[in-house]
């Protein structure tokens, strides 16, 4: 089975290849720089980039793979390259995501549909995240009922798994999400985009030299709202950061890191701390992580300290690319909706 996935909700255009769960190649472009202008994605320039670079990701994707080294290639000489013919499904993220964005594949993927009869699996962007934990796994490695933790720009929520493709969320944020606090400090000391790896390196930086540096107690608070709860807050810790970013006014390299070093364990504390709290009320021996700001070092290690406390089993993407938004995720959790008929309400043919 040859699955062609794109993504493209957002910023970044990125197209992958499968032959069942066996990832044949991914090429991702990232718009990192342009979006760096304005510290933010602007939706109708993301969209103009994806237009800009449709026809290129996917010709580079194509030539990428002999054909003839596949499992079913026996129709094939050897060094042909793969060609749309030999697609057997499309798998193309269409929610939720930045409309225009969104609109750019899904228009490809459908016009490839017309032209070649190949059936188009619709994915949810944020169930993909959780099955980017399939990639390089073998089905059995991931045990249910589970909880799993959700953590980007725009997303923050807790999820209950009974099974594969059962799925409830028990909780989303009440403000921003946590991806976005890192954004939005970042953008206050003029540092750039994404948020959180910048900050995750001055804190680094910081941490680093800190046996130099006096201790004191944290700088900022933390929003538990009810400890027994699984809610969370980002507002108010963000509010904090800008009354301490403007009472400095100017800020030497040492204020920067010592702000990203605060705040960011202000956010992964909590963060850790719900996860593990969502675990007890519910009874459950896994604990999963996922999107972006699951590739924070802190935040994992976080995680993995609490885990190994409780003797919980914790799972995150074995690379930090699956973390970002990519199109392994969507191919991987296509082929599982294709092998366990869970694509009747989503697919075109």
């Amino acid at each position: 089975m040859i699955i062609l996935a794109i993504e493209t909700s957002c910023d970044d255009t990125s197209i992958a290849l499968f032959e069942d769960t066996q990832l044949l190649v991914m090429e991702t472009k990232s718009q990192i720089k342009i979006h760096n202008q304005t510290g933010w994605v602007v939706p109708e320039v993301a969209a103009r980039e994806h237009a800009n670079s449709i026809f290129e990701v996917l010709a580079t994707v194509l030539d990428s793979v002999d054909v003839s080294t596949l499992t079913h290639s026996s129709e094939h000489s050897w060094g042909e390259k793969m060609n749309l013919t030999d697609i057997d499904y499309i798998a193309v993220t269409v929610k939720p995501g930045l409309i225009p964005s969104l609109l750019t594949w899904i228009t490809v993927a459908k016009t490839l549909w017309e032209m070649y009869s190949i059936p188009v699996i619709e994915i949810d962007h944020i169930q993909a995240h959780i099955f980017a934990n399939y990639l390089e796994r073998e089905e059995a490695d991931i045990e249910y009922p589970l909880v799993c933790l959700t953590v980007s720009g725009g997303h923050n929520e807790i999820y209950y798994k009974k099974e594969m493709f059962s799925s409830e969320k028990i909780w989303e944020t009440s403000d921003d999400s946590a991806g976005e606090a890192f954004d939005k400090v970042a953008k206050m000391m003029w540092l750039g985009y994404p948020g959180w790896p910048i900050i995750s390196e001055l804190a680094w930086v910081y941490a680093k030299n800190l046996w130099n540096i006096e201790s004191t107690s944290p700088l900022f608070p933390r929003v538990w709202l009810k400890k027994t709860e699984n809610d969370f807050s980002f507002s108010g810790l963000k509010s904090a950061v800008k009354r301490e970013v403007d009472a400095r006014w100017k800020l030497s390299d040492t204020d920067k890191q010592e702000i990203a070093y605060e705040f960011q364990n202000a956010v992964v504390e909590v963060l850790a701390y719900k996860l593990v709290q969502a675990w007890k009320n519910l009874g459950v021996k896994n604990i999963m992580l996922a999107w972006g700001v699951g590739a924070n070092t802190l935040l994992r290690e976080q995680i993995m300290k609490l885990s190994l406390e409780n003797s919980l089993r914790f799972l995150y993407p074995k690379k930090l690319s699956y973390c970002m938004d990519n199109a392994a995720m969507i191919g991987i959790m296509a082929y599982y909706q294709i092998k366990n008929n869970q694509v009747n309400a989503s697919i075109h043919s």
